[in-house]
């Protein structure tokens, strides 16, 4: 079993259902999917980068991603409807579990100046989204093969009614939260 998954049953479902005063264990919250998305605006010129992206986006999820196409046209961006405009993949299961447990202990502490992640991106039923500057801080990707520095967003997608609820998860988990006494 994961390691992190082993520790969402052992340790954080029984603290959350104390802690949220849910009776019965199935309506605990709990991580459903991630998401992690590239946007690609210049591939709309350049089929190439595409296939360079979707390698090593199929490398650190561990499955083929898909492209996503623009659903209008927009003149003032240049841009065609069904042009290709991104990649995105959905992580479940094992998966997601393997990814969170690499992006909490490897590849967070590897940011510069890290202090901790802000607790402001969480959505109002308890998803949170986290945007990377760079793709190099994750152990898979080439340094060597990467022609331009791309970003990315990771959606955690939470059962959680509420940010509360959905936060509290989060760091039951794992995720180095930045302390309240740290904002500047």
């Amino acid at each position: 079993m994961n390691r992190l998954k082993d520790k969402y049953k052992t340790h954080v479902l029984p603290k959350l259902q104390e802690e949220l005063g849910i009776k019965n264990q199935l309506g605990v919250p709990w991580v459903e999917k991630i998401i992690l998305s590239i946007g690609l605006g210049e591939a709309k010129d350049d089929k190439g980068i595409l296939e360079k992206v979707m390698n090593y986006l199929g490398a650190l999820a561990g499955q083929r991603p898909i492209i996503t196409y623009a659903k209008k046209s927009v003149a003032g961006f240049k841009l065609s409807a069904g042009a290709p405009v991104g990649i995105m993949v959905s992580l479940r299961g094992n998966k997601m579990y393997s990814f969170l447990d690499k992006l909490f202990n490897i590849v967070l502490p590897k940011v510069r100046d890290f202090r901790g992640i802000s607790s402001d991106s969480f959505d109002s039923q308890g998803n949170f989204t986290l945007g990377l500057r760079e793709q190099l801080i994750f152990p898979e990707v080439d340094y060597k093969q990467i022609d331009k520095v791309r970003g990315m967003a990771i959606t955690i997608v939470t059962t959680a009614k509420d940010k509360e609820s959905g936060k509290k998860l989060l760091e039951y988990m794992g995720m180095p939260f930045r302390k309240e006494s740290q904002v500047t």
